[in-house]
């Protein structure tokens, strides 16, 4: 059915000789209208399935059902998965990230709903994880598929999915500015005349579209109540370092849980356990149930009583020393909880947590030098600008940070301390940790796209489809006589010489044999083994685009042969790599 309307649309659209410009405007629109309804199903999803597991159970009671309810997502996420979808979602944004570094910009088919599905369960259910990725993800694939449906080339595919992402952040937050700048950020989307247009008008889409369902009210209530204090300048700077400190934190952690659970290979014991855990983590620090958006609304309105509800500390809310133990507990604890429920199995983004342990660290900084009687700093700022820290030092996006906070709470009063604050963390993060949770699987397979032409190209770049097989091998127990035979076979004057379990153990070029070649005298006298020589370099299928172009600038050869392991699989020219270059180059820059 759907196939069917993108056919008639594209046939409308060639019936119209619309130009490519006019047919990217148009599917920008789309996926920014798609982008807010994917928004709209997620938000009213985990809505309603939290409002029918809170319906008719009592307080007391429900605390108990904390440890529970996270292991019943993850497990049906993981049924969903396994018995139903078949091909794991992956995360959202690195799976993202990957499509358009190595799969020019195409998203599998089945992204389009897996990811949001699941989701829906997981943080339904209580799974400590955000909705933007899986919004993202399923917008991306819609757009990917959009651009494959009207035969768009790779640079306007990748466009519709930086569409994709500003349009999802835009509806969920309110923030259109913001999202515009994350599409720029981490999908590396070029700010030109070309890309800005179609950006915004995904953006604004996605904005009234889902202000059209769910209403203008911000997904973070909140009043500046103070205005900002120079004086207090310092203490904004002293959060930044904290904060770009506690997102190496978040990071690393993150990583470690994840990476600890893929070595259970069971996938339902893997969830079992990550479910547990989580479960009782939630019953002990509630807060921590779901995505925590009214955490952060209760820290922004200092409501410690209301972020303290339905927990054990909550019969010592009046005690400032056991709110601040509860504190510190969310903040140490939440990025344990975003783990234990993607590394089991659960599907969810990282951005939410971010906003949540954030905002905790901004109200536990402010806090302290109060209760210390240091001095008393305005805590609804510092929850502020605590988020926008901790964005910019984990996701590495500080201009996102800086937009998306004064963009949901409408601080604009507060850009100095946001820049401020947000350029520390970053600058302390990206020194002590040069890629994101986002990046860093994809960045040590030299599968990054970055802003940088020249490396966005080779990443794009796949050694495999580059490498000729067409050269004759010469066992390295052949006579000269064998090796003047295969130079009559063969058209390239480039011999690899292999040993009987097909491994390199040399080569040769017409070069090294020319002056016995021939002597029919010495066709069996002299061994290949005699004649060949050590390749100046070896290419390894595992390596990267980069280190193959090192390697050839470092030899200054023009033919270097590919291993697999201690295998021979063939040869790689530069010429054959300047040519794929060129023409990668042309068709992810072109403006048309």
């Amino acid at each position: 059915m759907i196939r069917k309307i993108v056919n008639k649309a594209y046939s409308y659209a060639y019936s119209l000789k619309l130009s490519h410009k006019q047919i990217t405007m148009a599917l920008a629109i789309a996926v920014g209208f798609v982008s807010g309804l994917v928004s709209v199903v997620l938000k009213n999803g985990v809505f309603w399935i939290q409002w029918l597991l809170a319906e008719g159970i009592t307080q007391d009671s429900y605390n108990l059902l904390y440890v529970l309810y996270p292991l019943v997502g993850i497990v049906a996420t993981v049924w969903i998965v396994k018995k139903w979808i078949k091909k794991d979602p992956g995360p959202g944004i690195p799976s993202t990230l990957y499509a358009i570094s190595k799969r020019k910009s195409t998203l599998r088919k089945h992204n389009i709903y897996s990811a949001t599905l699941t989701s829906i369960f997981t943080v339904g259910f209580g799974g400590s994880a955000g909705l933007e990725a899986p919004a993202v993800q399923t917008s991306a694939a819609i757009g990917s598929n959009l651009g494959d449906a009207f035969k768009l080339n790779y640079k306007t595919k990748t466009l519709l999915i930086g569409c994709a992402a500003a349009g999802s952040l835009a509806s969920i937050f309110k923030a259109p500015v913001a999202a515009i700048i994350f599409a720029v950020e981490v999908f590396m989307i070029d700010l030109t005349t070309v890309s800005l247009i179609p950006l915004l008008l995904a953006s604004i889409s996605a904005l009234l579209t889902a202000n059209l369902f769910l209403g203008e009210d911000s997904l973070l209530r909140f009043q500046l109540r103070s205005s900002f204090e120079l004086v207090n300048l310092p203490f904004f700077i002293l959060l930044g370092a904290f904060t770009g400190i506690c997102s190496i934190y978040f990071s690393k952690l993150y990583m470690g849980i994840t990476r600890t659970l893929e070595k259970v290979r069971k996938v339902y014991v893997r969830a079992i356990i990550g479910g547990l855990l989580l479960g009782i983590i939630v019953f002990v620090f509630p807060p921590l149930y779901g995505e925590g958006y009214e955490t952060i609304n209760s820290l922004l309105n200092d409501n410690l009583a209301g972020v303290a509800k339905n927990s054990v500390f909550y019969d010592y809310r009046s005690s400032v020393t056991m709110m601040l133990i509860f504190m510190m507990g969310l903040v140490i604890f939440k990025v344990v909880a975003t783990g234990l429920t993607i590394g089991s199995g659960g599907v969810g983004g990282i951005f939410a947590p971010t906003l949540f342990m954030g905002s905790t660290l901004g109200f536990l900084f402010a806090r302290v030098f109060k209760y210390f009687n240091i001095t008393e700093l305005p805590a609804s700022q510092f929850t502020l600008v605590g988020m926008a820290g901790l964005m910019a030092g984990v996701l590495h996006a500080p201009l996102t940070a800086i937009f998306m906070i004064a963009e949901i709470t409408g601080g604009y009063e507060l850009f100095l301390p946001l820049m401020v604050t947000s350029a520390i963390s970053y600058s302390t993060s990206r020194a002590l940790s040069p890629h994101t949770i986002y990046t860093q699987e994809l960045a040590s397979r030299g599968e990054l796209i970055t802003h940088d032409k020249d490396k966005a190209v080779l990443t794009l770049m796949n050694l495999k489809e580059e490498i000729e097989t067409g050269f004759v091998v010469v066992r390295d127990t052949c006579t000269l006589g064998d090796m003047v035979g295969a130079v009559r076979k063969s058209k390239r004057n480039v011999f690899p010489i292999t040993d009987e379990k097909k491994r390199l153990v040399g080569i040769i070029t017409l070069d090294d044999i020319r002056e016995v070649m021939f002597d029919k005298s010495l066709y069996s006298e002299i061994k290949v083994s005699d004649l060949m020589a050590a390749p100046p370099e070896l290419i390894y299928t595992t390596d990267s685009m980069e280190d193959v172009m090192r390697k050839f600038e470092d030899s200054e050869a023009w033919n270097l042969p590919v291993l697999e392991g201690q295998a021979y699989v063939g040869f790689v020219s530069k010429a054959r790599l300047f040519n794929a270059y060129r023409k990668l180059l042309k068709e992810a820059y072109d403006t048309e």
